[in-house]
Order: C-alpha cells, then sequence, then structure tokens
C-alpha cells in the first residue's frame, strides 16, 4: 500500500519453500495471477533461496523464471540469464543453459571440511545434508527421490541437522564465525556457508541491476524464516509471512507487511498489500 508511481522499474525478490511454494505441498497456484500480473507488467521474479541451483533450475521453468536471475543456497550461488549479463564482466566459455553463474562464498569441499574439523575439535552432534541418505532427506524435507537428490548437489552452503544442546550450539556458532563461517536458521535446517546471505545476493543484483540499466529499481522482497531476515532487510517494501518453523522474526524494515496467511497465499496478499493498486492488470482479467 503505497503511492509510487507504477512507471518506476520494479524487482521482486522472494523466498521459495513456506513463501512462493507451500511449506508441505511445494504447491504455487494461488500465486499465479499474481506470477502472470507481474510478467505482464515486466516485472522480474527473482528467487532467493536455500534450494540448490541443480533444484532450481526445473522450478525455473514450471514457474515461467527461466529468464530471471537467482540466488540459491542462501546467497553462495547467483545465477544471470543473458539479459543480466555484462559483456565485460561475465565472459566464461562455461556457461551452463546460458547462465553466467557467481560464487561469491567458499567451495563446499573447503566447508565440509571445516565443519569435520569444528565437530570433532567441539566434540559436537550435528548430521550435515552431505551425509544423510536420500531416504532421510526425503522424510526431512517431503521432497521425492529426484529432487531429494538435487538437494544434495551443493556449491558453498551445508544444511544441517542439529542434534546437541542449545549451549552447544552457542559454542559452535562462535567457532564458525571465528574461522570465517556462519550459521543460519532455516525453516527446516541450519545452514553453514561463508559469511554472507540472501541480503547480500540481493544487493548484488541491485547493483547489476542499476549498472546495466542506469537507474536503481524499487524492490518488493517476501520471506518467512529467520534466513529470510537479510532478504527482507535488503529490500524497499517487505512482506513477511507466517511460517511453520515457530520461530519469531524480528525485522527493522519500516516498510513492512505481515501476510495473514501461509504460503502463496499470503505471498499474493502481500503483492496485492504494497503493489495491488499500482500495477496493472493482463487485460484478460479486465
Amino acid at each position: 500500500m503505497s503511492s509510487v508511481s507504477s512507471s518506476l522499474p520494479r524487482l521482486v525478490f522472494t523466498d521459495l519453500d513456506g513463501t512462493l511454494l507451500d511449506h508441505d505441498s511445494y504447491e504455487w497456484q494461488p500465486a499465479v495471477p499474481w506470477l502472470e500480473r507481474l510478467r505482464h507488467a515486466g516485472v522480474a521474479v527473482i528467487p532467493v533461496t536455500s534450494k540448490t541451483r541443480a533444484e532450481l533450475m526445473p522450478l525455473r521453468r514450471e514457474l515461467g523464471l527461466q529468464d530471471t536471475p537467482f540466488i540459491a543456497e542462501n546467497g553462495a550461488v547467483i545465477g544471470l540469464p543473458p539479459a543480466w549479463q555484462h559483456a565485460r564482466l561475465d565472459r566464461d566459455p562455461r556457461f551452463v543453459d546460458g547462465l553466467a553463474i557467481k560464487t561469491p562464498g567458499i567451495d563446499i569441499s573447503f566447508l565440509r571440511a571445516r565443519l569435520g574439523v569444528m565437530r570433532e575439535r567441539l566434540g559436537v552432534r550435528f548430521r550435515s545434508m552431505g551425509e544423510l541418505g536420500i531416504d532421510e532427506i526425503m522424510s526431512l524435507t517431503g521432497l521425492p527421490e529426484p529432487q531429494a537428490r538435487l538437494a544434495r548437489v551443493r556449491e558453498g552452503c551445508e544444511p544441517l541437522i542439529w542434534d546437541d544442546t542449545e549451549v552447544a550450539l552457542v559454542d559452535f556458532r562462535q567457532a564458525l564465525e571465528a574461522d570465517g563461517l556462519c550459521l543460519l536458521r532455516g525453516g527446516r535446517f541450519w545452514h553453514a556457508m561463508g559469511q554472507l546471505d540472501k541480503g547480500d545476493g540481493v544487493r548484488w543484483l541491485v547493483e547489476r541491476y542499476q549498472a546495466l540499466r542506469g537507474h536503481r529499481p524499487l524492490t518488493l522482497g517476501l520471506g518467512d524464516g529467520p534466513n529470510d531476515v537479510a532478504l527482507l532487510e535488503a529490500v524497499d517494501r517487505a512482506v513477511l509471512i507466517p511460517g511453520h518453523h515457530g520461530h519469531t522474526v524480528h525485522l527493522s524494515n519500516s516498510h513492512q507487511y505481515h501476510a495473514r496467511h501461509p504460503g502463496p497465499m499470503g505471498w499474493a496478499e502481500g503483492l496485492d498489500y504494497w503493489w495491488g493498486d499500482e500495477l496493472p492488470k493482463p487485460i484478460n482479467e479486465g
């Protein structure tokens, strides 16, 4: 709900699980009318997720977002489609599906090695995604086997199941930070990674947009979990969607809306609140 001109360029940055996608079913049908409306208005919808790049590739096609950038693994991986690539900065013959891939974090093999060292040194108990069997991942996430296998193809962020005390968790987090790493709380997992977050990815893409097009866009962000706070603080307008994780989420963004509905219903509700009066509807919607 604002009075910003509808002619301003805009970007939507959205979490996926529990936000654009239902927490349990992973469906997004309630968001379809707004996805169509944003596409009609030329507004890019950019996934910002803990999912892997491997998971995102088919999902982007299903959601009709194959021409927009994405931020995967909580900011550890950024994908740029051709329209977002810089002729000088993004020359790379190894592009996959026309995407330029940026990895501002640290390599997953180094991260897993450090986690192993920390576990032995501190004597703490946790299970990492790389150590879980496919059946365990399917049980924890509700994903079918093909998607569960894609969830294991990590590049710079390792999900963890914490099996120890809260006191041990504090010590573990402090040890990671002293080693140049960080620990983020997600909806289902803890996420160990380099010192970056979803907000860093959002700011990077906004700067890239401005560099390519010469003006700064109005940004709207949507998320439901503690690991979305950095995303929601990095945008002009924020939508906090009620999550299934039971964790309290606090925002300092002065332009925030708390949706009443979870998942894609809350996603559409947030778009209605901020931009419902500003963006035109497709002609077939009247």
